[in-house]
């Protein structure tokens, strides 16, 4: 429907139309999902535990204080409001009930559907290790964001506080777990945050010495691109100084330590990256699932076996060209959404077949640091300050809202000058710091004067 259609009190009112989508799940792919069936007019219902849409690209950007939270998240409701026959619903869908076709949401109450649209999502995978969830976090929501952020921050905090200087250095090491994009644009932003950002602002520690140690279990960094643009990486992340761990597996973790391939290092923040698994609801619907716990999908993204239920993004295994799941991205999952919509609108209203699914890739991409990143398509690789420019202009154009465009673009270009990062805040209590130990007078005369 028309945007004017927010200004219309008829279109406003006008009844949903029938039969009833549902869509779980305000993701890229089921936003783009509810647009297309918006503008076609029909009706359609979207229901997320989070009243928002989240650009989860740059989420990591939250996590090590180069934006604000408000900069990536957009109102469900706000990007919806010019299709008057799409309802949000702000809900966390517990259980789905194929036989019934209606779904019962964590207050018990249920929706029906006709067609259910199942684009729940990812959470972290710990491989059986699921102990490690309190250690460890993972970075998928804002909450996640925020959490890591806090966890960081207060780790160079109490080591401001503390006079030992083992401890010290215990407190500012920072193991991130997992060689992906994720991990490496982890890695790469603690470490210009602590170089660049911290080193001005403490006074009995030096944060431009914390270790950030980045491990992965396989032989090189970003496995999905080419061994060159792995070696880049990692070499600019050396130049960073992070230390990166290749062939090093994590065997035990505890909340001072970690122990990789025999050794024990002792850690102060450990973050996790490396791996992720489908939402459980995925196995709600009866059907075998892979090891990732992903709903395998037909051409037409329709899930074997359950007519009119279809599974988009990271929640589903759709094979691509090359007979291999597509990767959990955002541009996959855009185009499922985008594409669902549309095929699903000309079957409801003019009876025509379901199209099958192509996917159009457009490259991957991964930040490294300051002004480097690698992009890669096909045979096309660039590297360096050119790729930076590429993935920032890129992500600026998907984010949702012109006003998140403009202020993530003068954020970017603040920080880039000055080397600043503004949302460096801290929500929780600092914990308690032992007594120092009598006898060390000279640390304990400096800790008290506050001197540069």
């Amino acid at each position: 429907m028309p945007e004017r259609a927010m200004d219309d009190p008829a279109a406003r009112s006008a009844p949903h139309a029938s039969p009833g989508i549902l869509i779980i799940g305000g993701g890229f792919a089921g936003l783009e999902a509810a647009k297309e069936l918006g503008d076609a007019g029909l009706g359609a219902t979207i229901v997320d535990r989070q009243n928002h849409h989240l650009f989860q690209p740059l989420l990591y950007q939250v996590a090590t204080a180069a934006l604000s939270a408000p900069d990536i998240a957009e109102p469900i409701r706000k990007v919806l409001r010019g299709r008057a026959s799409v309802q949000v619903l702000l809900g966390e869908v517990v259980e789905i009930d194929a036989g019934t076709r209606s779904v019962r949401l964590a207050d018990s109450s249920r929706l029906p559907y006709d067609y259910l649209l199942l684009a729940a999502g990812a959470t972290h995978g710990y491989f059986g290790n699921d102990g490690w969830a309190t250690i460890a976090p993972g970075l998928k929501t804002l909450a996640d964001a925020r959490s890591i952020r806090s966890k960081v921050l207060l780790a160079f905090e109490r080591a401001e506080r503390t006079i030992d200087p083992v401890e010290q250095q215990r407190l500012i090491t920072v193991a991130v777990i997992g060689g992906g994009p994720t991990g490496v644009e982890l890695a790469g932003s603690i470490a210009e945050l602590s170089r660049y950002t911290l080193a001005r602002d403490f006074r009995n520690i030096e944060p431009a010495r914390a270790r950030i140690m980045l491990i992965e279990a396989g032989p090189r960094l970003l496995s999905t691109f080419s061994e060159e643009l792995s070696a880049y990486a990692e070499a600019r992340l050396a130049a960073l100084g992070v230390e990166v761990l290749t062939g090093t597996r994590v065997e035990a973790m505890g909340e001072t330590w970690i122990r990789i391939s025999g050794r024990v290092e002792p850690v102060g923040v450990h973050l996790w990256a490396a791996g992720v698994a489908a939402s459980p609801l995925a196995r709600q619907l009866g059907v075998e699932v892979d090891r990732a716990g992903r709903v395998p999908v037909d051409a037409n993204l329709e899930v074997e076996g359950r007519p009119g239920v279809f599974a988009l993004g990271d929640l589903a295994s759709c094979p691509g060209p090359d007979g291999r799941p597509l990767p959990g991205l955002a541009q996959v999952a855009k185009q499922q959404g985008r594409h669902l919509g549309r095929s699903l609108a000309a079957h409801i209203r003019d009876g025509r077949p379901l199209q099958p699914f192509v996917y159009r890739g457009r490259g991957n991409t991964a930040i490294v640091g300051r002004h480097a990143a690698v992009f890669e398509q096909g045979r096309f690789r660039i590297r360096g300050g050119l790729a930076w420019l590429a993935w920032a202009i890129i992500h600026v154009y998907l984010l949702v809202g012109f006003q998140h465009r403009i202020q993530v673009s003068l954020q970017w270009l603040w920080r880039y000058l000055t080397y600043e990062r503004g949302a460096r805040l801290v929500s929780d209590d600092p914990a308690p710091v032992p007594e120092p130990a009598r006898g060390n007078e000279a640390s304990r005369s400096r800790l008290g004067r506050g001197e540069d």
